[in-house]
């Protein structure tokens, strides 16, 4: 993970020395006579070995004419380090205060847009499901199991699909239906719940086909809120992304994703399926 913050400072400092090359300056001598910095600090900071402050990055983008740039960089430099974050360390008390910092992230956001590929969205689990996905992630990461307190939050979480004018724009791959957590009764009842949502107005569930042509591969999940955060799970770590470069790259695949899925009826129909998969049917 350090090695993810000191990869992103050094691609910061080569868009920065790209700027100033643009810009005319064509040493860090030179453009610390023009800022009235030490030479030094230019070039610790152009080869990432030091971090700019917001001051710096304001100061940089002013003098080399790229002020439309500055919030752009201001999101990469708030991010370098804390872009991943562990979840051995985020969930070394358990994960209940995990799910408890999301609630004022779910509050003050209108829009959401979520790909899930393999797993139901925990925003729509039933309690029994999320138990057993609680469960395995504290058997994977050795972490203390507190799972009853961290389903009771992820519960609370739902009552926003109801309240207000939130929007979420869900689409699931096929997989999800059927991959398999806490066997035939819980999946039955998970996938019921699913079959309620689908006439909920605030929700648009949308599941994509096994057999869909696609536009992108099915990479992993995400959860887009508004256009100001996306944030990446992996089986390490949890990502924030909040460059807007990046952020567009994710509206973009989402849309992808969302051409390929399937709604309604036909979305029925797929869910039917896989709980008559889960009947033995």
């Amino acid at each position: 993970m350090s090695n993810q913050a000191r990869e992103t400072r050094e691609a910061l400092g080569a868009r920065l020395r790209g700027f100033r090359k643009d810009a005319g300056f064509s040493s860090g001598r030179a453009f610390a006579a023009a800022t009235g910095w030490q030479e030094s600090k230019v070039s610790r900071i152009e080869n990432g070995r030091q971090n700019a402050s917001e001051d710096d990055i304001r100061v940089w983008c002013r003098t080399t004419g790229h002020e439309e740039d500055f919030g752009d960089l201001i999101a990469m430099l708030r991010h370098i380090d804390e872009l991943w974050l562990e979840w051995r360390r985020q969930l070394k008390a358990g994960a209940e205060s995990r799910q408890r910092k999301s609630l004022p992230l779910y509050r003050k956001t209108k829009v959401f847009r979520i790909w899930e590929p393999n797993i139901i969205w925990g925003t729509v689990q039933t309690a029994e499901y999320a138990r057993v996905v609680f469960d395995e992630a504290a058997c994977l990461y050795d972490t203390p199991s507190d799972t009853e307190a961290a389903v009771a939050k992820r519960m609370e979480r739902q009552r926003y699909l109801y309240e207000g004018d939130r929007i979420f724009n869900v689409l699931l791959g096929e997989q999800a239906l059927y991959s398999n957590h806490g066997g035939s009764e819980v999946m039955r009842a998970q996938l019921d719940r699913l079959m309620g949502l689908l006439s909920l107005p605030r929700l648009s569930l949308g599941i994509v086909p096994r057999c869909a042509p696609l536009g992108i591969w099915a990479g992993h999940g995400f959860a887009m809120f508004d256009t100001k955060l996306v944030m990446v799970e992996t089986y390490s770590a949890e990502m924030s992304v909040t460059t807007p470069g990046e952020i567009e790259t994710y509206m973009k695949a989402f849309e992808l994703h969302r051409q390929a899925a399937v709604y309604g009826q036909t979305a029925r129909d797929l869910i039917l399926s896989a709980i008559d998969h889960f009947n033995g049917r």
